[in-house]
């Protein structure tokens, strides 16, 4: 939307990062079955501009499962009016921390199969 706008006109990147901590939070959050936070946003790279009327869609791609944290590598995708094919605009890599109720990091609990005996 204009009000999402940088001096230039474009759309302001700390909206943009900001849309991909939220998609990045919701892989993150179902990986862990648990809330999760943000501790951590590592090599971005903003590569294209983004234009007020681009449709963007946020992919997320888990990199490492920790004790307690999560590394999602995420990638920021538009289509532009009037074009058929989507430009990746910006990517990198997001670390969220599973949390218990009270905001104290916790184990992620994985689904590992039984080791037999």
């Amino acid at each position: 939307m204009p009000a999402d706008t940088n001096a230039n006109g474009d759309i302001f990147g700390g909206w943009l990062l900001s849309q991909m901590d939220v998609g990045g939070g919701v892989f993150a959050s179902k990986v862990a079955k648990s809330r999760t936070v943000t501790v951590a946003i590592e090599a971005m790279n903003f590569r294209k501009a983004v234009y007020v009327g681009d449709l963007v869609s946020v992919h997320a791609n888990l990199v490492r499962i920790g004790r307690t944290s999560i590394t999602v590598h995420l990638e920021a995708w538009v289509l532009r009016r009037k074009e058929m094919q989507s430009i990746l605009v910006t990517d990198g890599n997001f670390t969220y921390v599973s949390i218990d109720d009270h905001g104290q990091p916790q184990v992620i609990q994985r689904d590992e199969p039984p080791i037999s005996a």
